[in-house]
């Protein structure tokens, strides 16, 4: 009985410890939230966020604060990738200021708060959070920081500076041009 309740206890802690999703090898598609749209590694971040219904408000973004090339070109860049949801989750009214034509330079800042120059797996995120006894500052491609620093129930959870926090809820998703992870929730840069 004792054999069977560790046994027991360590299948529940296992799954516990994995509650955010990686994907490798890097030479395969990645089927995203089980869905039939299938992320090709070989293609940049533009068209793999073009191919899939779960990226449309941030491709509509990154298209509106024509950003469009910078996530087409050679990079290599990572981006933590907000879901639909995750602006649904936004300020009512938020999201409909920013994308009006007056707002541009500020929704360029939101998306490329997003962005850090290079790839960096989840792997290197863990890293840097040890070396940093604890958090990792990381700078955006807006000039904005970011902290990254791994939860409770061992997430790895990037905080705003204004204290909002998100999730990495899939790691590594291999672009032809960086890496992307996916977030829960929309990270905000301190207005300028």
């Amino acid at each position: 009985m004792k054999i069977l309740t560790l046994i027991l206890f360590t299948l529940l802690s296992g799954t516990m410890v994995f509650a955010q999703k990686a994907d490798s090898p890097a030479n395969r598609s990645v089927s995203i939230k089980n869905s039939a749209v299938v992320m090709n590694p070989s293609n940049n971040i533009l068209n793999n966020l073009t191919a899939s219904p779960d990226f449309s408000i941030l491709l509509n973004a990154i298209k509106t604060a024509d950003l469009a090339d910078t996530f087409s070109g050679a990079g290599p860049i990572t981006i933590f990738a907000p879901t639909d949801k995750a602006f649904a989750k936004l300020a009512y009214g938020q999201l409909d200021t920013l994308l009006q034509p007056a707002h541009k330079a500020e929704l360029a800042n939101l998306v490329m708060y997003h962005a850090i120059a290079g790839k960096i797996t989840s792997k290197d995120l863990d890293r840097q959070i040890k070396a940093g006894n604890g958090q990792a500052t990381l700078t955006t491609l807006a000039g904005g920081m970011l902290i990254a620093r791994v939860n409770e129930n061992r997430n790895i959870v990037l905080t705003d500076e204004n204290g909002g926090q998100s999730v990495i809820s899939r790691f590594n998703i291999q672009q032809g041009n960086g890496i992307m992870h996916i977030i829960t929730v929309v990270l905000v840069p301190h207005s300028k």
